[in-house]
């Protein structure tokens, strides 16, 4: 027997658009950008999650395509990537009504989220 872990988990809702074929690809691109970069998850509002990554370009121009990508299939979602002293946030916003959906991506985050990686030591210098 087969399993969609992405539906079973109401990551990806009945109004996404993409393509059945391409759900696991996309599920599996947020997974590695989650392991990879998120260093926090916060939920400040029910209908808010916000993710801290890992400062790098390479993390921004990724969250940033990736947030493009799946707002083309699932527009009810409201990404917001900010760049600010050297920190590096992703915002994801939904309507009430998909607020399950946001509460499947906090786990999935949550869950994959990467190693905290230690801060230079200023006496290291």
């Amino acid at each position: 027997m087969t399993h969609n872990i992405a539906l079973e988990q109401g990551w990806v809702p009945s109004a996404c658009t993409l393509p059945t074929a391409e759900r696991p690809l996309r599920v599996a691109e947020f997974d590695a950008l989650f392991a990879e970069a998120v260093q926090a998850v916060t939920r400040p509002q029910r209908t808010r999650l916000r993710l801290e990554l890992v400062f790098s370009p390479e993390h921004a121009a990724r969250a940033a395509e990736l947030a493009a990508r799946e707002n083309g299939c699932c527009s009810f979602f409201t990404f917001t990537l900010t760049i600010t002293g050297g920190h590096l946030a992703l915002e994801v916003a939904v309507p009430a009504e998909q607020a399950e959906v946001l509460d499947a991506l906090q786990a999935r985050a949550a869950a994959g989220t990467a190693p905290t990686r230690p801060k230079p030591s200023p006496c290291s210098r």
